[in-house]
């Protein structure tokens, strides 16, 4: 009898020991998701492609995406001083997974509200597409920034500025330092203190200018901008970090995009 208690109070210690073990498991991975995003970049050749994506997103896409899960979605527009004004529509779609960003084609194709709603852009013909060309890219969110951000901003859409900004490596090994350089060493955290109030920072798992991160910041105004740049040049963090010698030559070339949200955009 004895023996038998003492076997079945091991087994239950054991089973909560497990149970436990499973518990921390579980929130260590819900702790350390990370989100996936897809930038798709529509390249149009005249104002009338404009007003059919605007109508396509707006009225028939976005709708459709928030009805599979998808809250907060993106659309932005080079600012009027840029040469691609009018020719260039940046998306932002964020995926809490991977197999979220592999589902979504077929549960766009099984909704039928959204085949009704976009049918000029889905049932276009070959000599009237509503676009030239679409680039996609597909990004895994920063460790140090696992889930995408909303800004909080009280300015009109007019008036805010995006800043997408691409940094490419000339190797994988080096590129994957400035990663590094962004999530261990900090520069990602620099960003946050100052208020810059970022959407997302993200490895490119594919595109077209690999090996190379990607991120997205926001700003009520070009003012704003200004001053906040301003600041981060300044910072004695980034001063510090700057200058350390291990992260030398990991940005073989940088490029960026200033961008307005359009009246739509989630974001």
């Amino acid at each position: 009898m004895k023996n038998n208690w003492y076997i079945k109070t091991l087994g239950q210690k054991l089973t909560s020991i497990i149970i436990l073990f499973l518990l921390i498991i579980s929130f260590s991975n819900q702790a350390y998701s990370r989100d996936f995003y897809q930038i798709k970049i529509y390249t149009l050749e005249n104002e009338h492609q404009g007003m059919r994506m605007d109508n396509f997103l707006k009225n028939a896409y976005i709708p459709a995406l928030h009805r599979a899960g998808i809250s907060n979605v993106g659309v932005f527009k080079p600012v009027e001083d840029d040469d691609m004004a009018g020719k260039l529509i940046y998306v932002f779609i964020p995926f809490k997974s991977i197999k979220q960003f592999e589902q979504i084609s077929n549960e766009l194709n099984a909704d039928k509200k959204f085949q009704k709603d976009g049918g000029d852009y889905i049932d276009a013909a070959h000599d009237n597409a509503p676009y030239e060309r679409i680039e996609s890219i597909l990004l895994r969110s920063f460790k140090s920034m696992p889930n995408y951000g909303i800004p909080k901003h009280k300015t009109p859409p007019s008036e805010r500025i995006y800043e997408l900004r691409s940094y490419q490596g000339a190797t994988e090994k080096l590129y994957e330092k400035k990663v590094e350089m962004f999530t261990d060493g900090g520069e990602s955290k620099i960003f946050m203190d100052l208020g810059f109030q970022p959407i997302f920072f993200g490895e490119v798992i594919s595109g077209s200018t690999m090996p190379n991160l990607m991120y997205l910041t926001t700003f009520e105004n070009k003012a704003s901008q200004d001053t906040h740049w301003d600041a981060f040049r300044a910072a004695p963090d980034w001063l510090t970090l700057k200058a350390d010698k291990q992260y030398n030559n990991t940005v073989s070339n940088s490029e960026k995009f200033y961008l307005h949200p359009a009246e739509y955009s989630d974001l």
